[in-house]
């Protein structure tokens, strides 16, 4: 049964999630139509490219990001705090880098404002607020994405109509387990669709982007900086919002000193996409090495399960991924029943160091 967004994104749970849209019609809308013959693959670029402009708006960090054919995957971390610290200037200047605003909105940020009387620019302070919290909102983020991408491809094709099959979906990661596998299993996969042999040949991937543009460990500084229903929420005109600047890709810092950060070393956490990738290229599934990456021991995740479980970990787990003590406490928290909990028995498998109590 679908639930509403509101009760799947809960940044008193976690700030992580990851999300998947998939396409609606033809198979392969972005790569290549086995019955025209047709490439599309440039598509994927629009995409990655997107979401990178996106996360220079929101207050909405992207971890990992994979593009495949017919549907993309994205590990995102929402910075709530980040948006709330926000000024009004601020925040209407983000939207308006988006979204047209109405007049008054406008006027605003214009030498105009000094003309604005204090009824106008108590609205003006009300829209922000309204504006704010949709910056830190995951399905304005992914609507905002999607909507723009689907304008796109329609007016290449010349059609009409649907492009994605859906609201795209969405589960919490709750702790770094869950976090560091979802990261894998989007990096990986490429390898895992047998499209790329290495991490660095996976093209529309975070990892390539990081390998790519190394070293990418942390400095400590303030953190990044990261439809239309009205005409005040009409897009922009498309050649202005090609021009949006590019957010880099969240940085790693093992030390836990900055929040925002992906809690890991850069470097193990490549030796586990290399390891990962390698015993799935070579079909060990489950028959790996003794020798594991010491990041899966100090996680406690299984690592000859985790890769026998590689290319379907994500989809055994329902709206939420972790370790089972995680799992519990959220289902306590929600108030469900743990026999309906998806996912619990695959977290007790492949997160045994972390099992509840």
């Amino acid at each position: 049964m679908t639930q509403p967004r509101t009760s799947l994104v809960s940044l008193d749970d976690t700030p992580w999630y990851h999300c998947v849209s998939r396409c609606v019609r033809r198979a392969f809308l972005c790569g290549e139509d086995a019955v025209t013959g047709k490439s599309f693959d440039h598509r994927r670029g629009w995409i990655a490219e997107r979401i990178k402009q996106l996360a220079g708006i929101f207050a909405i960090d992207v971890a990992a990001y994979a593009v495949m054919s017919n549907h993309y995957h994205i590990v995102v971390r929402i910075d709530r705090d980040r948006a709330l610290g926000w000024s009004v200037e601020e925040v209407l200047r983000r939207w308006t880098a988006l979204f047209s605003g109405p007049l008054l909105v406008r006027k605003y940020l214009t030498e105009a404002r000094k003309e604005m009387g204090a009824a106008e620019i108590a609205k003006v302070a009300e829209l922000a607020e309204v504006y704010r919290a949709r910056l830190y909102d995951l399905s304005w983020f992914m609507r905002t994405l999607n909507e723009y991408i689907a304008r796109r491809a329609n007016a290449e094709d010349g059609v009409k109509g649907r492009f994605w099959e859906g609201r795209f979906k969405s589960q919490a990661l709750l702790d770094e387990a869950a976090l560091l596998a979802a990261m894998a299993y989007v990096d990986l996969n490429p390898i895992r669709a047998g499209i790329a042999d290495t991490p660095e040949s996976s093209d529309y991937t975070s990892i390539q982007e990081r390998i790519g543009g190394l070293p990418q460990t942390v400095e400590i500084e303030d953190a990044p900086q990261t439809e239309a229903e009205s005409l005040e929420n009409a897009p922009l005109p498309e050649a202005r919002v090609q021009s949006l600047p590019p957010a880099p890709l969240l940085p790693f810092d093992a030390t836990g000193r900055t929040p925002w950060a992906v809690p890991f070393d850069f470097q193990d956490y490549l030796e586990l996409v290399d390891w990962s990738g390698r015993a799935i290229r070579d079909g060990k599934r489950g028959h790996i090495p003794a020798h594991q990456p010491k990041i899966l021991v100090r996680l406690g995740i299984d690592g000859n399960r985790f890769i026998a479980h590689a290319d379907r970990l994500l989809k055994q787990f329902g709206t939420a991924v972790g370790a089972p003590s995680s799992l519990v406490d959220l289902c306590a928290r929600r108030r469900r029943r743990r026999r309906y909990l998806r996912g619990i028995q695959t977290a007790r498998r492949v997160f045994p160091g972390r099992r509840a109590a």
